[in-house]
Order: C-alpha cells, then structure tokens, then sequence
C-alpha cells in the first residue's frame, strides 16, 4: 500500500509511532481458527459469527486505513479473544490521540467504516472511496494553498513531514483501493483433480434396502479417496445432496471445492443389482464419463471397483501398484455378513451422535458385528468396527473394565492378522491407542502410517487434532481441524471442538462467533441431528456463564428446549442441574433431576457420579443435611464399588474423593484426590487432567484446606481448562472461599472488561 515513492518519508514520520507501538506496525499473523480471517481485522458481525457482506470489507479496509494513519491497530488485546471483545465492545482511539493535526474529515471518514452498526457505514465500496478522492483533492488542494505567499495561519500546519504524509497516505489508498478491491475477490482455485460422490438414489422395490445403495456409494467414495493424486470429498458433507432433491451441480462444486461430481442410482432386486454412474464436469455440466452395470448382487464388490477406476481414469489420476491393490480388494465374500457389516455401522454412528453414548445401541452393533464375522471369519472391516465398538464402551466408561479392553485387543489382532499393513488397521490402532491406553505418541505415529494409505480421510486429521488437544498442543490441534475440514467442509464437528479449544483457553469471543457460526452451519450439515442443534444451543448459551457469569441465556435457552421438546430434558441434565445451583433455584434443580437416567453424569472428561450423588446435592442446598447425608453415602457405596473394579482409572478416585468430601471424611477425600492426580495429571491428559485439578481445588475448600484450595485454583488457572469467571461467582463448590481477599481476588482477575461488578 506504500510503494508508491513515499516509504521513505512515511518511515521517517512513523518512526516513533511504530517504537511506541511496541511492533504494532508489524504484519498480523493469521490466528489459526480464527472464523473469517486474521482477528483484527474482522468485524462486529464477522465476530458474532453472522452474516457478512460487502460493508464487512469496509470495515477491514477502515481498520487498515486506521493504522496506516496512526501507525496503531484500533483494537488490541494480549490474545485474539481480548481483541474480538475489543471489535464487539470498544471505539477506537480517535486519531489525534497519536497524531495532533489530523483534518476532521479524514477522521469522520475512518469513524464511518469502524462504525459497530454496519447500517451506519459506507453501505458500498463506491461510497468510500468517494469520500477519500473527495478528502485527497481537499488536501491537495490546501497543501498547494500553502505554497503561496498569501497562505492563512490555519494551513501552516501542513508544512510538517506528517501533514505530506497524509495527503500521500490518503492518496496512496484512493488509488490502490481498487486494486485491494479486486485482489481479495480472486476466486479460490479448484483442484482439477477433485471429485465429491454425490448419495445414489435408491430404485429398489422395497425402500429397507436403501442401506444398500448408501453402501455403494459409500464404497467408490472409499475407493476413489485411497488414491493420493486425487482430492475426495469426505461422505458426511455430500450426504445432504439428497438424489430425490434438484441439484444444482455448480453450485454443490463451488461449495465443496471440487471439479468433479458423480452422481448415480441403485437397483436390487432379488439376487440381481442394477448400478448406474456418471462423472460431470461441475463447473460446464459436461457428461464426462457414464456406465450402468446390471449384474448379479455377488458382484456388487466389483461394480464399486470398476465404477472408481474409470473414474480415476478419466481424471487422469496416477495409481500406485498400491492403490490399484487396494481398491480391488473385496471386504468379504459373504453378502449377507456384509447387510450384518452394514447394519451395525448405522447403529454404531447412531449411538455416538446420541448425547448419553447408547449403550444399548453399542452393544447392539457388537452383537451384529460378532455374526457378520461368525458368516465370514476373514471380514477384515468388521473386526476393526467392533473393535471400535468395545473400545467405545471402555472410553466412555459405560464398561470401563480389563474384561472390555481385551475384547477390543481381540478384535484388533484379528484384524492385524489379515491385514498387518492396511491403513485401516493403523488408523483403528491410533483410535485404540487413544480412547483405551491414552499413549498419545504412539497414537500419533500410527496415524503417519496411515495416512501413507489413506491420503484423502479425514479422519487421520480429526484424531491427530484430537491428540494435540490432549496433549496441550493447542494450535496445532486448531490447524489439524482445519485440515479435516478442507476434506469435510460440511461437518460442523470440526468447529465445534474448535470451539470447544477456544472456550477451554478461555478465547470466550472466538468461541461464541464459532459457536454462532455452527448454528447458522448445521441445518447443511447431513451428520447432524436435532440433538445435535440443542446441544450447540446449550452450548452456546453456557459460554455466557462461563465468561461473564451470566446465566440468563443458558436458562432461556433450556426452558425453550425443554418447552420445544420435554423428551429433550433428559440430553443435558448436567448442565441444567449445574445452572439451577447457580442460580440458587431449587425447583429447577429437582426438574433437573427428574430427568437424570439412573447411570449417573459427569462433565465428559470421563468421570461419572451417581445419581444420589446430585439427589444429595439438592439436598444440601434446601437445607435437609440428614437427607444429604443419606444421599451422599448411598452415592458413596456405588462410588467405591468401581474404584475397587477399575483401579487404575483417575476419574473415579476423583469422584469417590468429592463425596467423601461431602461427607466430612477429609483424610480420605484429600488423598482420593490426590490419586486422581497422580493417575491422570494434565501432562498425560490436558482436559480431564485439568478437570480432576478443579476437582482437587473444591476437595480442599470442603475440607477446610482454604490455602491449598486457592494455590489449586491459581494453577488450574494457568492452563487451559473449564474453570471459569462463571463458575467461580456463582457456583456454591466455591461458597467456603467466599470473603477470602486471595480468591476474590482470583475471581476478579476473570472478570471481562465490560463488567461492573
């Protein structure tokens, strides 16, 4: 924006502005996630996650006006979330607060872009730049005034180094805006060699077996994304594209970032099955390629084969010896082991996208699995799904138990035995290794295997995301996001758990607009259900708590949801129980109740208290201490039954410490805690190791440990995790500090600029 003969002078004359700036006239990293490019320069509604247009870009184009005026940002804060709260909540600086003699114009012009209202700005590009070639003539016109004898005293001023720089400034930028204009609207070039497999419409008879031609689908997407020199779209961000449902195929390639489509149908009748498929140009609408197979049903397996390879072909796609291997591979030789295979996929995805993890639904899918493997003990795939399905049991504790893990280790050296080098088998192995050992290294190295093989799944990107975040890698976990995304640009779980990093940073502001933009996102989104829009609602409204101790929207938000649906009450008993302690509100926390299953909760990290355990809770904050106390040893017994069958597990001495904390028995709730630490400190797990720390901190506070309570507080404060301005306000855990000027104080230092307290 310089380089028009004046980078000279403007170094001269910003000199001291920039040594002031300590850097701030430095270029501006990109911060990884962040929702629509680089943090200071979004605006408001950039920010909020909202809908963006081209008054946004005047916005940004005022924020670099502003700085190229001043030599500041408008807006700053240490971390990219003080800044987002910055564009949401602050003016800038006017400018004669860097500069004395600045022309009133050129700051009503800056005004005008940065207003928070996009209404009340330049509503085009045109407007604005109007008004700076308006602004330059003016300028240029007093500064040849100036020149002559005659010149009034109200223009000597623009004999100062930094008066020339501002007619040269302004001028720079009336000139290069055009140009700025056109650049950031250069479409984003579009892989020649991609390609999304758009859902088969179904043709059979009887519409049960629609599984069956999602599976066809599904497995020349498979086929097709084992090939590295091709860029494949992820199958959960074309499953909206519905085939009963007009398709628009440039607009699906323009949203999906790819040349390509394929579209195709399914027909089964009886032991025949008729496949058609096509390749299309997105972009022409140009046929490139189309072939129907009618064939009998036991030659499904090849149909998928040949229908990714003349479609490599035609792409001019280069396979490996490898690949070529790989994707004539049959994944059984018994059909009906395979609708088995294919039944218990649908019930094992099923039960994780259901808030309380089925159990049920798990053991279902390992049921399924154990008989599609009975009819073909060489199915490679559905020894590795039901491994996947007995480790997801152990994660998630619904059977954490040495019985459970073995018989997912069973399962996984089955499967090793038939294929040893598959990528599949890495990539179950890295699962493994992360829900059932926690050995995140070894996790991490199983998925660079891989991805030798499987160069277009997102999956390897999700899990190496989800292993940096446990491992304290936050940014890189961020870029790993990112890059599942680019795969499956229409699932929002990527964002979520982007979120879900910035909300454990406490980077509320990024959280919010991520959150935002999810709910805007999810109605594209074909992996998500209902549940899944509560949840981020939920989730959003929680962020309020959390960050400014606000626990209006989270209650709206749930009697909303409650009011929409009551079954609905029963997916986030945690969160509205928690609220209604918050809020000191009895009656809602027996509603909250009423909705708890029997198994008990816990916050995710892996810990799960029992049902008496809350009943107790409710209890204690209506002032029955006898019918506490009742319900504090009923929870205890349950408690200390599975520490004594899972041993070696953090989360349940964490847990049974708590309700012996309840109980008054300190010496033991002190050293539960503490050997929760010690089996899950935060170097092994960054979540549930900073959640067992919070735990520890309330642990001292019941016991009467205000110190170390408060040296607990001030650590787990350090790091990223769930303890929070909210939480430490409002939530009655914290009542013994209360008063004590150390932990106002650390309350305090929580507080977002905008609270008056």
């Amino acid at each position: 924006m310089l380089d028009f003969g004046i980078a000279k002078l403007a170094e001269s004359a910003f000199a001291k502005a920039a040594a002031d700036g300590a850097g701030s006239m430095t270029l501006a990293d990109t911060s990884l996630g962040s929702i629509l490019g680089t943090v200071r320069y979004m605006s408001p509604e950039q920010a909020r996650g909202a809908q963006v247009d081209k008054r946004t870009d005047v916005w940004s184009l005022g924020v670099v006006l502003y700085e190229m005026v001043t030599g500041h940002p408008p807006f700053t804060g240490e971390t990219p979330g003080e800044v987002m709260t910055s564009i949401l909540e602050t003016e800038p600086p006017p400018l004669t607060s860097y500069i004395t003699h600045i022309p009133a114009e050129l700051q009503q012009i800056i005004s005008k872009t940065l207003r928070k209202d996009r209404e009340e700005r330049y509503q085009s590009a045109h407007k604005l730049l109007e008004a700076l070639q308006s602004l330059r003539r003016s300028m240029e016109f007093k500064t040849a005034l100036e020149h002559s004898t005659k010149a009034p005293s109200w223009l000597r001023w623009t004999r100062s180094p930094t008066a020339l720089v501002l007619v040269l400034l302004v001028a720079a930028f009336a000139v290069a805006f055009p140009f700025y204009w056109h650049r950031n609207r250069t479409p984003i070039s579009i892989p020649e060699k991609s390609v999304a497999v758009l859902p088969f419409e179904n043709f059979s008879d009887n519409k049960e077996n629609s599984y069956f031609g999602a599976a066809v689908q599904d497995e020349v997407l498979a086929n097709l994304a084992k090939i590295a020199d091709l860029k494949v779209i992820s199958r959960t961000s074309v499953m909206q594209y519905k085939s009963d449902a007009a398709r628009n195929l440039r607009e699906i390639g323009q949203a999906l970032g790819v040349a390509h489509v394929v579209e195709g149908s399914v027909q089964r009748v009886a032991n025949r099955v008729r496949v058609s498929a096509q390749l299309i140009d997105a972009r022409t609408d140009a046929h490139l390629w189309a072939e129907t197979y009618d064939r009998d049903v036991a030659d499904v397996f090849a149909i998928q084969t040949e229908i990714a390879q003349a479609i490599a072909n035609q792409l001019q796609a280069k396979l490996s010896p490898a690949e070529k291997s790989a994707i004539e591979e049959r994944p059984t030789k018994d059909l009906a082991a395979y609708d088995l295979y294919l039944r218990a996929c649908v019930l094992y995805w099923g039960a994780w996208s259901n808030g309380a993890y089925a159990e049920a639904t798990f053991f279902e899918a390992a049921s399924l699995l154990n008989q599609a493997i009975t009819r073909d003990p060489e199915f490679f795939l559905a020894y590795c799904d039901l491994a996947r399905t007995h480790s997801a049991l152990y994660f998630t504790g619904k059977d954490h138990t040495p019985a459970r893990l073995a018989l997912a280790d069973a399962a996984i050296a089955s499967a090793a035995r038939l294929r040893p080098d598959s990528g599949e088998l890495h990539l179950l192995l890295a699962e493994h290794l992360y829900h059932a050992y926690l050995d995140y290294d070894r996790a991490r190295a199983e998925l660079a295997l891989a991805q030798r093989t499987l160069p277009n799944n997102e999956a390897i990107f999700y899990w190496m995301a989800l292993i940096d975040r446990r491992q304290g890698r936050w940014n890189e976990s961020v870029r790993n996001f990112e890059k599942a995304l680019e795969l499956d640009p229409r699932q929002t779980s990527y964002l979520r758990n982007t979120a879900q990093i910035y909300e454990l940073q406490r980077r509320f502001a990024e959280a919010t607009a991520l959150l935002d933009r999810v709910l805007k996102l999810l109605p594209q989104d074909p992996g998500a259900d209902e549940y899944d829009k509560r949840e981020v609602r939920v989730g959003r409204a929680s962020i309020d708590l959390a960050w400014r101790a606000d626990s209006r929207p989270l209650h709206v938000a749930i009697e909303a949801i409650v009011t929409e649906n009551p079954a609905a009450a029963t997916e986030f008993p945690y969160q509205w129980f928690n609220l209604a302690l918050c809020e000191h509100d009895l009656v809602t926390a027996n509603r909250a109740l009423a909705a708890m299953k029997p198994g008990g909760l816990g916050s995710g990290s892996g810990e799960r208290f029992p049902r008496a355990w809350f009943e107790g809770l409710a209890a204690r904050a209506r002032g029955d201490a006898a019918a506490a106390r009742a319900a504090f040893e009923s929870a205890r017994v349950e408690a200390e039954t599975t520490v004594r069958e899972q041993p070696d597990y953090g989360p349940n001495f964490c847990v049974l410490g708590m309700i012996d904390a309840a109980l008054g028995r300190n010496e033991a709730a002190i050293r539960e805690g503490r050997r929760a630490v010690e089996l899950l400190p935060v170097a092994k797990d960054s979540i549930a190791g900073a959640t067992i720390m919070e735990y520890l901190g309330i642990i001292y506070a019941w016991t009467g440990e205000k110190t170390l309570a408060m040296d607990q507080v001030a650590a787990t404060l350090q790091i990223p995790s769930d303890l929070s301005y909210g939480k430490l306000r409002l939530h009655p855990f914290w009542d013994p500090l209360r008063g004590d000027p150390r932990f106002e104080k650390l309350v305090a230092s929580l507080a977002p600029r905008s609270t008056n307290k």
